[in-house]
Protein backbone atom coordinates (compact mmCIF):
# COMPACT_ATOMS: atom_id res chain seq x y z
CA UNK A 1 0.00 0.00 0.00
CA UNK A 2 2.56 2.33 1.36
CA UNK A 3 4.74 1.54 -2.55
CA UNK A 4 1.00 2.03 -4.23
CA UNK A 5 0.64 5.35 -2.33
CA UNK A 6 4.37 6.34 -3.36
CA UNK A 7 3.46 5.30 -7.00
CA UNK A 8 0.58 7.69 -6.77
CA UNK A 9 2.40 10.75 -5.40
CA UNK A 10 5.05 10.67 -7.92
CA UNK A 11 2.87 10.46 -10.28
CA UNK A 12 0.35 13.33 -9.29
CA UNK A 13 3.70 15.06 -9.28
CA UNK A 14 4.99 13.68 -12.51
CA UNK A 15 1.45 15.39 -14.06
CA UNK A 16 1.62 18.79 -11.85
CA UNK A 17 5.61 19.20 -13.35
CA UNK A 18 4.61 18.28 -17.12
CA UNK A 19 1.69 20.61 -16.55
CA UNK A 20 3.72 23.79 -15.53
CA UNK A 21 6.12 23.39 -18.14
CA UNK A 22 3.13 22.98 -20.61
CA UNK A 23 2.10 26.55 -18.55
CA UNK A 24 5.43 27.84 -19.12
CA UNK A 25 5.67 26.63 -23.28
CA UNK A 26 2.21 28.02 -23.62
CA UNK A 27 3.34 31.44 -22.21
CA UNK A 28 6.22 31.76 -24.10
CA UNK A 29 4.79 30.65 -27.74
CA UNK A 30 1.14 32.10 -27.64
CA UNK A 31 2.40 33.91 -31.31
CA UNK A 32 2.45 30.34 -32.52
CA UNK A 33 -0.10 29.09 -30.67
CA UNK A 34 -2.33 31.62 -32.91
CA UNK A 35 -0.49 30.48 -35.76
CA UNK A 36 -1.71 27.07 -34.96
CA UNK A 37 -5.44 28.09 -34.53
CA UNK A 38 -5.00 29.43 -37.69
CA UNK A 39 -3.63 26.09 -39.28
CA UNK A 40 -6.42 25.19 -38.07
CA UNK A 41 -9.15 26.76 -39.83
CA UNK A 42 -7.35 26.46 -42.83
CA UNK A 43 -7.29 23.02 -42.70
CA UNK A 44 -10.95 23.01 -42.13
CA UNK A 45 -11.67 25.28 -44.72
CA UNK A 46 -9.72 22.74 -46.78
CA UNK A 47 -11.51 19.86 -45.55
CA UNK A 48 -15.07 21.07 -46.30
CA UNK A 49 -14.08 22.27 -50.39
CA UNK A 50 -12.66 18.86 -51.02
CA UNK A 51 -16.14 17.32 -49.11
CA UNK A 52 -17.64 20.00 -51.41
CA UNK A 53 -15.91 18.47 -54.33
CA UNK A 54 -16.87 14.95 -53.62
CA UNK A 55 -20.27 15.63 -53.89
CA UNK A 56 -20.59 18.33 -56.50
CA UNK A 57 -17.30 18.42 -58.58
CA UNK A 58 -18.10 15.04 -60.47
CA UNK A 59 -21.68 15.55 -61.65
CA UNK A 60 -22.16 15.03 -64.87
CA UNK A 61 -24.76 16.66 -66.57
CA UNK A 62 -27.72 14.07 -67.40
CA UNK A 63 -29.59 14.32 -70.76
CA UNK A 64 -33.35 15.61 -70.87
CA UNK A 65 -35.58 13.59 -72.76
CA UNK A 66 -38.34 16.14 -74.73
CA UNK A 67 -41.28 14.73 -75.67
CA UNK A 68 -41.29 15.03 -80.09
CA UNK A 69 -45.44 15.78 -79.77
CA UNK A 70 -44.94 18.80 -78.05
CA UNK A 71 -43.80 22.53 -78.24
CA UNK A 72 -40.77 24.08 -76.02
CA UNK A 73 -41.01 27.38 -75.23
CA UNK A 74 -37.57 28.93 -73.86
CA UNK A 75 -37.67 32.99 -73.08
CA UNK A 76 -40.34 33.72 -75.88
CA UNK A 77 -38.88 31.67 -78.63
CA UNK A 78 -40.76 28.33 -79.19
CA UNK A 79 -39.37 25.14 -80.72
CA UNK A 80 -40.85 21.80 -81.90
CA UNK A 81 -39.18 18.60 -82.88
CA UNK A 82 -42.08 18.71 -85.62
CA UNK A 83 -41.06 21.92 -87.48
CA UNK A 84 -44.68 23.09 -87.83
CA UNK A 85 -46.99 26.47 -87.26
CA UNK A 86 -48.46 26.04 -83.78
CA UNK A 87 -50.82 27.73 -81.30
CA UNK A 88 -49.36 29.62 -78.63
CA UNK A 89 -50.34 28.23 -75.40
CA UNK A 90 -52.33 31.15 -74.03
CA UNK A 91 -52.96 32.80 -77.08
CA UNK A 92 -55.26 32.79 -80.33
CA UNK A 93 -52.53 34.02 -82.43
CA UNK A 94 -50.15 32.23 -84.30
CA UNK A 95 -46.20 32.00 -83.72
CA UNK A 96 -43.56 31.17 -85.56
CA UNK A 97 -42.24 27.80 -84.49
CA UNK A 98 -38.93 26.68 -84.57
CA UNK A 99 -36.88 23.71 -85.06
CA UNK A 100 -34.86 21.83 -82.30
CA UNK A 101 -31.73 22.18 -83.65
CA UNK A 102 -32.28 25.85 -83.43
CA UNK A 103 -33.49 25.00 -79.72
CA UNK A 104 -30.00 23.65 -79.15
CA UNK A 105 -28.48 26.90 -80.14
CA UNK A 106 -30.31 28.85 -77.92
CA UNK A 107 -30.01 27.15 -75.47
CA UNK A 108 -26.22 26.59 -75.66
CA UNK A 109 -25.74 30.41 -75.84
CA UNK A 110 -27.22 30.66 -72.47
CA UNK A 111 -24.73 31.95 -70.05
CA UNK A 112 -24.09 28.72 -67.42
CA UNK A 113 -22.20 29.74 -64.21
CA UNK A 114 -21.66 27.51 -62.06
CA UNK A 115 -19.72 26.70 -58.52
CA UNK A 116 -16.33 26.97 -58.99
CA UNK A 117 -12.73 25.82 -56.99
CA UNK A 118 -9.81 27.56 -56.87
CA UNK A 119 -10.82 30.89 -56.98
CA UNK A 120 -9.08 33.91 -55.14
CA UNK A 121 -10.27 33.75 -51.22
CA UNK A 122 -13.60 35.43 -50.95
CA UNK A 123 -12.95 38.45 -48.44
CA UNK A 124 -12.28 37.61 -44.97
CA UNK A 125 -13.10 34.21 -44.91
CA UNK A 126 -10.75 31.07 -45.64
CA UNK A 127 -13.01 29.91 -48.71
CA UNK A 128 -11.78 29.47 -52.18
CA UNK A 129 -14.70 27.44 -53.58
CA UNK A 130 -18.61 28.20 -53.23
CA UNK A 131 -19.49 24.32 -54.14
CA UNK A 132 -22.62 23.96 -51.31
CA UNK A 133 -23.46 27.00 -50.56
CA UNK A 134 -23.44 29.75 -53.69
CA UNK A 135 -25.85 28.33 -55.97
CA UNK A 136 -28.38 30.74 -55.15
CA UNK A 137 -26.03 33.54 -56.19
CA UNK A 138 -24.88 31.64 -59.50
CA UNK A 139 -28.53 31.65 -60.51
CA UNK A 140 -28.82 35.36 -60.04
CA UNK A 141 -26.27 35.74 -61.80
CA UNK A 142 -27.34 33.76 -65.05
CA UNK A 143 -30.10 35.60 -65.08
CA UNK A 144 -28.88 38.82 -64.83
CA UNK A 145 -26.20 38.02 -67.66
CA UNK A 146 -29.17 36.93 -69.64
CA UNK A 147 -30.31 40.09 -69.52
CA UNK A 148 -27.26 42.40 -70.79
CA UNK A 149 -26.85 39.93 -73.69
CA UNK A 150 -30.21 40.93 -74.50
CA UNK A 151 -28.86 44.37 -73.85
CA UNK A 152 -26.05 44.13 -75.64
CA UNK A 153 -26.18 41.47 -78.54
CA UNK A 154 -29.96 40.98 -79.08
CA UNK A 155 -32.46 38.57 -78.29
CA UNK A 156 -31.05 36.54 -81.56
CA UNK A 157 -27.65 35.82 -80.65
CA UNK A 158 -26.08 32.63 -81.12
CA UNK A 159 -22.74 31.48 -79.81
CA UNK A 160 -22.97 28.65 -82.40
CA UNK A 161 -24.37 28.12 -86.26
CA UNK A 162 -22.89 31.50 -87.19
CA UNK A 163 -19.82 33.85 -87.21
CA UNK A 164 -19.38 36.18 -84.50
CA UNK A 165 -18.34 39.55 -85.83
CA UNK A 166 -15.17 40.80 -83.84
CA UNK A 167 -17.52 43.90 -82.16
CA UNK A 168 -20.17 40.75 -80.91
CA UNK A 169 -16.95 38.85 -79.68
CA UNK A 170 -15.47 41.65 -77.53
CA UNK A 171 -19.12 42.41 -76.05
CA UNK A 172 -19.42 39.19 -75.36
CA UNK A 173 -16.41 37.89 -73.36
CA UNK A 174 -17.09 41.57 -71.51
CA UNK A 175 -20.10 40.31 -70.34
CA UNK A 176 -18.61 36.99 -69.23
CA UNK A 177 -15.84 38.68 -67.48
CA UNK A 178 -18.37 40.82 -65.69
CA UNK A 179 -18.92 37.67 -63.70
CA UNK A 180 -15.49 36.59 -63.61
CA UNK A 181 -14.37 35.20 -60.16
CA UNK A 182 -11.72 38.14 -59.23
CA UNK A 183 -11.54 41.09 -56.90
CA UNK A 184 -11.80 43.49 -59.74
CA UNK A 185 -15.39 46.07 -59.34
CA UNK A 186 -14.60 47.94 -62.70
CA UNK A 187 -14.13 44.72 -64.92
CA UNK A 188 -16.11 41.99 -62.71
CA UNK A 189 -18.87 44.52 -61.28
CA UNK A 190 -21.27 40.82 -60.54
CA UNK A 191 -18.43 38.35 -59.15
CA UNK A 192 -18.77 36.67 -56.45
CA UNK A 193 -16.50 38.55 -54.42
CA UNK A 194 -18.64 41.41 -54.67
CA UNK A 195 -21.87 39.92 -54.13
CA UNK A 196 -20.81 38.50 -50.84
CA UNK A 197 -18.96 42.17 -50.00
CA UNK A 198 -22.56 43.88 -50.63
CA UNK A 199 -24.30 41.05 -48.83
CA UNK A 200 -21.75 41.16 -46.23
CA UNK A 201 -23.99 44.74 -45.09
CA UNK A 202 -26.95 42.45 -44.10
CA UNK A 203 -24.92 39.93 -41.81
CA UNK A 204 -24.57 37.58 -44.07
CA UNK A 205 -20.81 35.77 -44.70
CA UNK A 206 -19.17 34.19 -47.36
CA UNK A 207 -20.72 30.46 -46.69
CA UNK A 208 -24.17 31.68 -46.15
CA UNK A 209 -27.37 30.88 -48.32
CA UNK A 210 -29.29 33.37 -49.91
CA UNK A 211 -32.66 33.44 -50.88
CA UNK A 212 -34.07 34.61 -54.43
CA UNK A 213 -35.19 38.26 -52.65
CA UNK A 214 -32.67 38.69 -51.25
CA UNK A 215 -29.72 38.09 -54.30
CA UNK A 216 -32.35 40.03 -56.43
CA UNK A 217 -31.55 42.90 -54.18
CA UNK A 218 -28.21 42.79 -53.78
CA UNK A 219 -27.63 42.05 -57.82
CA UNK A 220 -29.73 45.81 -57.98
CA UNK A 221 -26.67 47.24 -55.35
CA UNK A 222 -24.33 45.63 -58.07
CA UNK A 223 -25.67 47.01 -60.94
CA UNK A 224 -25.95 50.66 -59.01
CA UNK A 225 -22.62 50.53 -57.81
CA UNK A 226 -21.39 49.18 -60.94
CA UNK A 227 -18.46 51.98 -62.36
CA UNK A 228 -18.08 50.10 -65.84
CA UNK A 229 -18.74 52.33 -68.95
CA UNK A 230 -20.77 49.88 -70.90
CA UNK A 231 -23.22 49.97 -67.80
CA UNK A 232 -23.83 53.49 -67.39
CA UNK A 233 -27.16 53.14 -69.37
CA UNK A 234 -29.03 50.10 -67.95
CA UNK A 235 -30.38 49.89 -64.57
CA UNK A 236 -31.94 47.21 -62.71
CA UNK A 237 -35.01 47.68 -61.03
CA UNK A 238 -36.78 45.56 -57.82
CA UNK A 239 -40.47 45.31 -57.34
CA UNK A 240 -41.93 45.90 -53.27
CA UNK A 241 -44.64 44.02 -52.16
CA UNK A 242 -45.29 42.29 -55.82
CA UNK A 243 -45.80 45.19 -57.37
CA UNK A 244 -43.97 47.12 -60.30
CA UNK A 245 -44.38 51.11 -59.63
CA UNK A 246 -44.22 52.93 -63.04
CA UNK A 247 -43.40 56.09 -61.69
CA UNK A 248 -40.61 54.58 -60.32
CA UNK A 249 -39.08 52.86 -62.75
CA UNK A 250 -39.66 56.01 -64.99
CA UNK A 251 -37.91 57.78 -62.36
CA UNK A 252 -34.83 55.42 -62.28
CA UNK A 253 -34.65 54.99 -65.94
CA UNK A 254 -34.57 58.85 -66.74
CA UNK A 255 -32.30 59.63 -64.24
CA UNK A 256 -28.50 60.02 -64.55
CA UNK A 257 -26.53 57.68 -62.48
CA UNK A 258 -23.12 58.57 -63.04
CA UNK A 259 -23.69 62.27 -63.20
CA UNK A 260 -20.71 62.53 -65.67
CA UNK A 261 -20.44 64.96 -68.67
CA UNK A 262 -21.92 62.65 -71.25
CA UNK A 263 -24.49 61.65 -69.33
CA UNK A 264 -28.37 62.31 -70.74
CA UNK A 265 -30.28 63.01 -68.15
CA UNK A 266 -34.12 62.51 -69.18
CA UNK A 267 -32.89 59.71 -71.94
CA UNK A 268 -34.47 56.39 -71.57
CA UNK A 269 -32.08 53.60 -70.13
CA UNK A 270 -32.68 50.23 -70.37
CA UNK A 271 -34.08 48.11 -67.14
CA UNK A 272 -33.74 45.05 -65.87
CA UNK A 273 -37.35 43.74 -63.49
CA UNK A 274 -36.98 41.85 -60.82
CA UNK A 275 -40.00 40.76 -59.38
CA UNK A 276 -39.62 38.69 -55.92
CA UNK A 277 -43.14 36.43 -55.54
CA UNK A 278 -44.02 33.68 -53.58
CA UNK A 279 -46.61 31.51 -54.89
CA UNK A 280 -47.62 29.59 -52.56
CA UNK A 281 -47.70 28.37 -48.52
CA UNK A 282 -45.11 25.94 -48.42
CA UNK A 283 -45.76 24.02 -52.13
CA UNK A 284 -46.60 25.89 -55.42
CA UNK A 285 -49.86 26.69 -55.42
CA UNK A 286 -50.96 24.87 -58.72
CA UNK A 287 -53.09 28.19 -59.69
CA UNK A 288 -49.96 29.86 -60.49
CA UNK A 289 -48.64 27.11 -63.26
CA UNK A 290 -50.67 28.11 -66.16
CA UNK A 291 -49.50 32.24 -65.21
CA UNK A 292 -46.07 30.61 -64.82
CA UNK A 293 -45.63 28.74 -68.41
CA UNK A 294 -47.24 32.07 -69.77
CA UNK A 295 -44.73 34.06 -68.44
CA UNK A 296 -42.21 31.98 -70.69
CA UNK A 297 -43.83 32.97 -73.81
CA UNK A 298 -43.20 36.48 -73.42
CA UNK A 299 -40.15 38.12 -75.04
CA UNK A 300 -39.56 40.14 -72.02
CA UNK A 301 -39.23 37.44 -70.14
CA UNK A 302 -35.41 36.41 -68.63
CA UNK A 303 -36.33 33.77 -66.89
CA UNK A 304 -36.78 32.61 -62.90
CA UNK A 305 -34.67 31.81 -60.26
CA UNK A 306 -35.69 29.51 -57.60
CA UNK A 307 -35.68 25.69 -57.55
CA UNK A 308 -36.77 23.23 -55.07
CA UNK A 309 -36.19 23.14 -51.98
CA UNK A 310 -32.37 23.14 -50.63
CA UNK A 311 -31.30 23.25 -54.16
CA UNK A 312 -31.63 26.66 -56.73
CA UNK A 313 -32.21 26.49 -60.66
CA UNK A 314 -32.42 29.12 -62.99
CA UNK A 315 -35.60 28.29 -65.25
CA UNK A 316 -35.60 29.49 -68.45
CA UNK A 317 -38.61 27.60 -70.68
CA UNK A 318 -41.16 24.73 -70.30
CA UNK A 319 -42.47 21.81 -72.23
CA UNK A 320 -45.33 20.05 -70.92
CA UNK A 321 -45.59 20.01 -67.13
CA UNK A 322 -41.84 20.01 -66.82
CA UNK A 323 -39.43 23.33 -66.68
CA UNK A 324 -36.52 24.06 -68.56
CA UNK A 325 -33.23 24.74 -66.72
CA UNK A 326 -29.64 25.48 -66.58
CA UNK A 327 -28.48 23.56 -63.05
CA UNK A 328 -25.33 25.72 -61.12
CA UNK A 329 -24.83 22.51 -59.21
CA UNK A 330 -21.59 21.22 -61.19
CA UNK A 331 -18.10 22.44 -59.80
CA UNK A 332 -15.54 23.65 -62.53
CA UNK A 333 -12.14 24.95 -62.00
CA UNK A 334 -11.86 28.59 -61.92
CA UNK A 335 -11.05 30.60 -65.19
CA UNK A 336 -8.14 33.16 -65.68
CA UNK A 337 -10.17 35.64 -67.18
CA UNK A 338 -7.19 38.74 -67.01
CA UNK A 339 -6.31 37.26 -70.61
CA UNK A 340 -8.25 38.68 -73.80
CA UNK A 341 -7.97 34.85 -74.94
CA UNK A 342 -9.72 32.59 -72.19
CA UNK A 343 -11.46 29.79 -72.90
CA UNK A 344 -15.27 30.59 -72.78
CA UNK A 345 -16.10 26.73 -73.25
CA UNK A 346 -17.01 25.89 -69.32
CA UNK A 347 -19.69 28.97 -69.80
CA UNK A 348 -21.97 26.83 -72.16
CA UNK A 349 -24.18 23.93 -71.03
CA UNK A 350 -24.62 21.11 -73.01
CA UNK A 351 -27.70 19.89 -72.25
CA UNK A 352 -30.66 21.43 -70.66
CA UNK A 353 -31.87 19.83 -66.88
CA UNK A 354 -35.54 19.52 -66.86
CA UNK A 355 -38.26 19.84 -63.16
CA UNK A 356 -41.56 19.13 -62.39
CA UNK A 357 -43.34 21.91 -61.46
CA UNK A 358 -44.56 20.51 -59.14
CA UNK A 359 -41.16 20.11 -56.96
CA UNK A 360 -40.93 24.24 -57.64
CA UNK A 361 -40.52 25.97 -54.58
CA UNK A 362 -43.32 28.92 -54.08
CA UNK A 363 -40.19 31.54 -53.33
CA UNK A 364 -38.90 33.16 -56.38
CA UNK A 365 -37.97 35.58 -58.33
CA UNK A 366 -38.89 36.36 -61.86
CA UNK A 367 -36.76 38.65 -64.52
CA UNK A 368 -37.68 41.05 -67.34
CA UNK A 369 -36.04 43.10 -69.75
CA UNK A 370 -37.30 46.48 -71.46
CA UNK A 371 -35.00 47.65 -73.93
CA UNK A 372 -37.58 51.43 -74.49
CA UNK A 373 -39.66 53.35 -72.87
CA UNK A 374 -41.91 51.54 -75.42
CA UNK A 375 -41.05 48.73 -74.97
CA UNK A 376 -41.51 48.48 -71.31
CA UNK A 377 -45.18 49.93 -71.96
CA UNK A 378 -45.82 46.80 -74.27
CA UNK A 379 -44.06 44.79 -71.32
CA UNK A 380 -46.64 46.01 -68.60
CA UNK A 381 -49.90 45.67 -71.20
CA UNK A 382 -48.63 41.92 -71.95
CA UNK A 383 -47.78 40.69 -68.60
CA UNK A 384 -50.82 42.27 -67.18
CA UNK A 385 -52.59 39.80 -69.27
CA UNK A 386 -50.95 36.55 -67.78
CA UNK A 387 -50.87 37.42 -64.11
CA UNK A 388 -53.86 36.52 -63.33
CA UNK A 389 -54.56 32.56 -62.24
CA UNK A 390 -57.27 31.03 -65.46
CA UNK A 391 -61.04 29.77 -64.09
CA UNK A 392 -60.42 31.72 -60.18
CA UNK A 393 -63.14 32.99 -58.03
CA UNK A 394 -60.70 35.27 -56.80
CA UNK A 395 -58.32 38.03 -57.98
CA UNK A 396 -54.94 36.13 -56.89
CA UNK A 397 -52.56 37.95 -59.29
CA UNK A 398 -48.78 37.05 -59.28
CA UNK A 399 -47.90 40.10 -59.02
CA UNK A 400 -49.41 43.94 -60.04
CA UNK A 401 -48.72 47.40 -61.67
CA UNK A 402 -49.12 50.56 -60.01
CA UNK A 403 -48.88 53.85 -61.54
CA UNK A 404 -47.50 55.57 -57.75
CA UNK A 405 -46.75 53.74 -54.35
CA UNK A 406 -49.78 54.99 -52.12
CA UNK A 407 -48.77 56.71 -48.47
CA UNK A 408 -50.94 54.46 -45.93
CA UNK A 409 -51.10 57.99 -44.43
CA UNK A 410 -51.98 61.94 -44.88
CA UNK A 411 -48.77 63.71 -45.72
CA UNK A 412 -48.88 65.82 -42.13
CA UNK A 413 -49.60 62.39 -40.47
CA UNK A 414 -46.12 60.92 -42.01
CA UNK A 415 -44.25 64.28 -41.43
CA UNK A 416 -45.04 64.04 -37.51
CA UNK A 417 -44.57 61.12 -37.56
CA UNK A 418 -41.04 61.62 -39.13
CA UNK A 419 -41.05 64.66 -36.39
CA UNK A 420 -41.63 62.58 -33.68
CA UNK A 421 -39.02 59.85 -35.53
CA UNK A 422 -36.03 62.62 -35.13
CA UNK A 423 -36.97 63.37 -31.59
CA UNK A 424 -36.34 60.30 -29.91
CA UNK A 425 -33.57 59.23 -32.47
CA UNK A 426 -35.34 57.08 -33.98
CA UNK A 427 -33.06 53.88 -35.64
CA UNK A 428 -35.91 52.30 -38.10
CA UNK A 429 -34.60 53.11 -41.69
CA UNK A 430 -36.82 54.90 -44.16
CA UNK A 431 -37.97 52.80 -46.90
CA UNK A 432 -37.23 53.25 -50.18
CA UNK A 433 -37.72 50.89 -53.47
CA UNK A 434 -34.20 51.66 -55.21
CA UNK A 435 -32.29 54.21 -53.33
CA UNK A 436 -29.26 52.65 -51.73
CA UNK A 437 -30.81 50.29 -48.47
CA UNK A 438 -29.89 49.81 -45.71
CA UNK A 439 -29.16 46.54 -44.09
CA UNK A 440 -32.32 46.27 -42.76
CA UNK A 441 -34.07 47.06 -46.36
CA UNK A 442 -31.86 44.34 -48.26
CA UNK A 443 -33.08 41.95 -46.32
CA UNK A 444 -36.30 42.82 -46.24
CA UNK A 445 -37.25 39.42 -47.38
CA UNK A 446 -39.50 36.64 -45.62
CA UNK A 447 -37.07 34.70 -43.51
CA UNK A 448 -39.27 31.54 -44.91
CA UNK A 449 -37.62 32.00 -48.28
CA UNK A 450 -34.23 32.11 -47.33
CA UNK A 451 -34.43 27.93 -47.28
CA UNK A 452 -34.50 27.38 -50.99
CA UNK A 453 -30.40 27.59 -51.57
CA UNK A 454 -27.81 25.34 -51.63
Amino acid sequence: MAGSAGSLGSGLLSIQSAARQKSREAKESSDSDDDELFDSEKLKTKLMSMWNNMRHGFVVPFKAHFNEDSPIWLLGRCYHARNHEFSGVHSTEKCKVLSMDEFQRDFHSLIWLTYRREIPQLGDSMLTTDCGWGCMLRSGQMMIATGLVYHFLKREFRTTGRCMSREQEHFYKTILRFFGDLEDEERCPFSLHRLVSIGAHTGKQAGDWYGPASVAHILRLAMAGGTHPLLHNVNVYVAQDCTVYTDEVEKLCTSCRTHTWNCSDGKWQSVIILVPVRLGGEALNPIYIPCVKSLFTLDHCIGIIGGRPKHSLYFVGFQDNKMVCLDPHYCQAAVDMSKDDFPTQSFHSVQPRTMSFKKMDPSCTIGFYCDTKADFERFRQQTTEVLRPPMQRGDYPMFIFASHRKPMASEDFVRSANLSESLIESAEPERSNNSVPSPSTLSCSPSAEEYVVL
